[in-house]
């Protein structure tokens, strides 16, 4: 596969595409039999981490549950579509999975009216080590900030099952995980998020340098959680040809900031637009070191990209940064299935951060950042102003 221009990332063909690929980490492949009747089920090495995952999430559900069984009306108005969304990633997350875990718990499946219906177990999440969480039982959520620790607690625990999944499942859980910290922040929790872990070092998910020794992992920090200056990927095409493109989609998202502020009044917008951009300028930075540390060539910038519509005021220029930004959660999305070992942890915290900040710019709720709905799903709306652009480099 050919790196993508360097002078289209602006437009809607500025990312990797993204079409299908949440069918494909949820596809039935999962689990698929042998062949032939009689014969047994094909062991799936991304069971475990699905069946993890679901605990999780029907846990997350429970919790859920004993708020909306206690609240008014004006309560259930937040939490019933944030609910809504966590049902969704049930869904995607047991694709394929086996038995009763596959179908939906009491929780998943039941409304939260107070009858009782709706309790799933009350197992809390596991910790990044694997050991009970310390998180209260579901049954004991009983207020807003509860159920945003146990949110946050859960988009953890996403985190550290990455470099045990497969490259489309380490997408979907970044995506999952993502959306659970944009939760917590509707819940009314806006503490920095924890960067995530980096992951095992056995040979199966370590990158593999072009020279001896493993890559380190990048800090764990609020701020942007940049690679090392050193630091090297793997060395297969698809890593450095992912790499490449979230490197361009940084050029991109940084000449678009600079219209950006251009438009913006002397205000607090302005100020958070410069906070966006020199975490660009971080991303772009580290992305260069860590392909010249591959033996790669960084791509430059181009000299200017057509923007996909016209940003005549402060309106549009926060259209603009929710564009940018919503783009580049499919850039890290795709990042995260390309990458191996602390990378993908690395590519993970830039799709949460992202994220994060194109809610703040305006962005359309979506349940899989950096990836469509899945099939039947009830898409978002779309700002007109993010579909069907196509641009040309300018000049």
């Amino acid at each position: 596969m050919q790196p993508p221009s360097r002078r289209t990332f602006l437009a809607l063909g500025l990312l990797l595409s993204t079409g299908g690929a949440l069918a494909a980490c949820t596809g039935s492949h999962h689990g698929e039999d042998g062949g032939g009747p009689g014969e047994r089920r094909r062991p799936d090495p991304d069971e475990p981490v699905r069946q993890r995952a679901v605990s999780a999430t029907d846990a997350l559900l429970a919790g859920y549950d004993a708020l909306l069984a206690g609240s008014g009306a004006g309560q259930a108005g937040l939490l019933e579509p944030l609910r809504a969304e966590v049902v969704q990633h049930r869904a995607a997350l047991a694709a394929g999975l086996p038995g009763p875990s596959a179908a939906p718990s009491g929780a998943a499946s039941g409304t939260a009216s107070g009858s009782g219906s709706g309790t799933a177990s009350g197992s809390a999440p596991q910790s990044p080590s694997g050991s009970p969480g310390s998180t209260a039982p579901a049954s004991t959520v009983t207020t807003t900030a509860a159920l945003a620790s146990l949110e946050r607690q859960t988009a953890q625990t996403r985190l550290a099952d990455l470099g045990a999944a497969s490259p489309q499942l380490a997408r979907l859980l970044a995506s999952v995980s993502a959306a659970g910290v944009l939760h917590t922040v509707a819940l009314g929790d806006t503490a920095p998020a924890a960067a995530a872990p980096p992951g095992p070092t056995d040979p199966a998910t370590a990158p593999v340098p072009p020279s001896s020794g493993a890559a380190p992992s990048g800090p764990a920090s609020g701020s942007p959680s940049a690679a090392p200056s050193g630091s090297t990927a793997g060395t297969g095409p698809e890593a450095l040809t992912a790499l490449q493109g979230a490197l361009g989609a940084e050029h991109a998202a940084i000449y678009g900031y600079g219209v950006v502020g251009a438009r913006l009044p002397d205000d607090q917008q302005r100020a958070d637009a410069r906070t966006a951009l020199a975490a660009h300028q971080t991303r772009r930075d580290a992305w260069q070191r860590l392909l010249g540390g591959a033996g790669a060539s960084p791509s430059a910038a181009a000299a200017g990209y057509q923007l996909p519509f016209a940003v005549t005021d402060a309106a549009g220029a926060t259209r603009l940064a929710a564009h940018l930004e919503s783009r580049l959660t499919a850039v890290y999305a795709d990042l995260v299935a390309a990458v191996t070992g602390p990378q993908r942890a690395t590519a993970a915290d830039a799709l949460r951060e992202c994220a994060l900040r194109a809610r703040r710019w305006g962005a359309a709720p979506t349940a899989f950042p950096g990836l469509p709905d899945p099939a039947g799903a009830t898409p978002a709306t779309t700002p007109a102003t993010t579909g069907g652009a196509t641009g040309t480099p300018a000049g």
